[in-house]
């Protein structure tokens, strides 16, 4: 028999609101500091510049917006934990839109200030139980605000990376919630009991399938720090890479997640 399916953990839309625009508040801040060279640096992702980066930031909140300006779906038929794997299907558009808003926006603080400003009002006008028509379908306002946080964290990670000595930092709380919506997906995508992968101190959740253990420790553990789960998560880490550089331990036949991984890219 399957395992049963976990109730979906709960997120108090309070602090993911304030977490949201904490995260955004931290990359606005560095923008500001950005020479017109350091915005011509390309990233680790494709042919996206610094800028185009910076550009498809701003997205992150406006994607809000955007999809408040649609008509309400009649009834929700999505799950937040559909929405990692959702995604990968609008790459090419998302990386056409962020170009675009790069050839728009030369004044990218202007823009970021413009965009959250839009996005503050947003949630004071709307009930979090909003539905909204997203790429894992209908979702509740609150349970998307939720995925801005995994949209932040990720790129603040990607800027750091593009941008030697910039150093932009991870509110707590945004944080903890982008590891514990991919530490969810990991375990909705593989579900079992086989294999406890521990994400200190964020997260901890059971996975694949096999024999569940009950007490004690388990046969097959995974463990590493949050911000190399987020990038494996999201293919920025490969898996043999994590381990060989030992940010990554796994002991037990069932503790290799290699074909699991990336759950998005």
């Amino acid at each position: 028999m399957p395992p049963a399916r976990k109730r979906p953990r709960a997120y108090d839309p309070a602090k993911t609101r304030a977490a949201v625009l904490a995260q955004f508040g931290n990359v606005r801040a560095a923008v500001r500091t950005l020479t017109p060279e350091q915005l011509a640096l390309p990233t680790r992702l494709g042919e996206w510049t610094v800028r185009e980066l910076v550009a498809h930031v701003g997205t992150a909140l406006a994607a809000v917006h955007r999809l408040l300006d649609e008509p309400e779906p009649a009834r929700r038929d999505g799950a937040l934990l559909d929405w990692p794997s959702a995604i990968v299907a609008d790459a090419p558009e998302i990386a056409e839109r962020a170009q675009h808003l790069a050839e728009r926006h030369p004044d990218l603080e202007a823009h970021l200030t413009e965009v959250e400003r839009q996005f503050t009002t947003d949630l004071d006008a709307h009930p979090g139980t909003r539905l909204l028509p997203t790429s894992a379908g209908a979702l509740p306002l609150d349970d998307y605000v939720v995925t801005r946080t995994v949209e932040l964290v990720v790129h603040t990670d990607d800027l750091n990376a593009a941008v030697p000595g910039l150093d932009i930092p991870y509110d707590r709380q945004a944080l903890a919630a982008c590891t514990r919506l991919l530490a969810d997906a990991l375990a909705a995508k593989a579900p079992g009991g086989a294999t406890e992968v521990r994400i200190p101190p964020y997260a901890v959740v059971q996975c694949v399938e096999g024999p569940r253990h009950t007490r004690g420790t388990p046969p097959n553990v995974v463990e590493t720090d949050p911000l190399t789960w987020v990038r494996l998560a999201t293919g920025r880490l490969t898996w043999p890479d994590a381990i060989a550089d030992a940010k990554v331990s796994a002991s037990g036949e069932r503790a290799d997640l290699s074909a699991l991984l990336p759950l998005l890219a």
